[in-house]
C-alpha cells in the first residue's frame, strides 16, 4: 500500500504482480537457489515460478505459501523486506490501510501485518466476485488449518468431498486446509472475507 496525504492508493492488478514476482525472485537469489531447485523444494512447475517472476501470473495462496516453504521464508517476507520478528510480548496494530496488496483473475488479497514475520497465523481480508464471473482450474489446498468469516456479502464455499456451503454475513467456518476448497460470492454482488491460515513453524520451512 502507498499512502500519500490522506489518499490512500492501492496498487493495480499488474503492479501487485510485479511487486511479488520481483521480491521472490530477489529472495531465491540471494539463496542461490535455481529455478529447478526452487521447484524441488516448493512443489510448484518451473514454468509456474518463472511466470510468476515475470509478473505474467498472480500465485493463489497456496502457490505463494508454497514458495515461501520453499524459500525458508515467513509468507510476510514475500509482501515485505522490511519484516520484524514476532516475539513473546510483542503487540503489534494495523490500520485499515496497512496491508499489501496482490490480485489474482479471481480475489483480491489483502495481506495484513506483512512487516512481522514468524507469525503462527497468516490474517488476510479478501474480495470476492461473483461464482459466474471466476475462473477456476483446480481447488486450493495447502498444509494447516484456516478460518474463514464472512464480512459482508454471501458466500459459497466448495470443498472436496463435501456439498458446497452458503455462508452469510457474521458466519463463519473452520476447518483443514489440507482439504481441496474454493470461495466464491453467491448471487451478483462481490462479497469480503477475513481467512487466517497457520503456516509452517520451523526457518528451514518442514512442518
Amino acid at each position: 500500500m502507498e499512502e500519500t496525504g490522506n489518499t490512500t492508493k492501492t496498487p493495480d492488478a499488474e503492479s501487485s504482480r510485479t511487486l511479488l514476482g520481483t521480491r521472490i525472485k530477489a529472495l531465491r537469489e540471494a539463496r542461490s537457489l535455481t529455478l529447478q531447485a526452487l521447484s524441488d523444494r516448493s512443489g510448484l512447475a518451473i514454468s509456474t515460478i518463472s511466470k510468476i517472476e515475470r509478473g505474467l501470473m498472480a500465485p493463489t495462496y497456496d502457490r505463494f505459501s508454497g514458495l515461501a516453504k520453499g524459500l525458508g521464508v515467513d509468507v510476510a517476507e514475500l509482501f515485505s523486506d522490511g519484516t520484524d520478528s514476532f516475539a513473546a510480548g510483542t503487540v503489534e496494530i494495523a490500520r485499515a490501510h496497512d496491508f499489501a496488496y496482490l490480485e489474482t483473475e479471481n480475489y483480491t488479497y489483502e495481506m495484513m501485518f506483512p512487516d512481522v514475520r514468524g507469525k503462527s497465523m497468516v490474517p488476510m481480508r479478501g474480495t470476492l466476485k461473483p461464482l459466474q464471473r471466476m475462473n477456476f482450474d483446480r481447488m486450493v489446498s495447502h498444509p494447516g488449518e484456516e478460518f474463514l468469516y464472512i464480512l459482508s456479502g454471501r458466500v459459497i464455499v466448495q470443498l472436496e468431498g463435501r456439498d458446497p456451503v452458503t455462508l452469510n454475513q457474521g458466519d463463519s467456518m473452520y476447518f483443514d486446509s489440507g482439504r481441496g476448497h474454493l470461495y466464491a460470492a453467491d448471487g451478483q454482488d462481490e462479497a469480503r472475507i477475513l481467512v487466517l491460515c497457520t503456516q509452517f513453524d520451523s526457518p528451514d520451512g518442514t512442518p
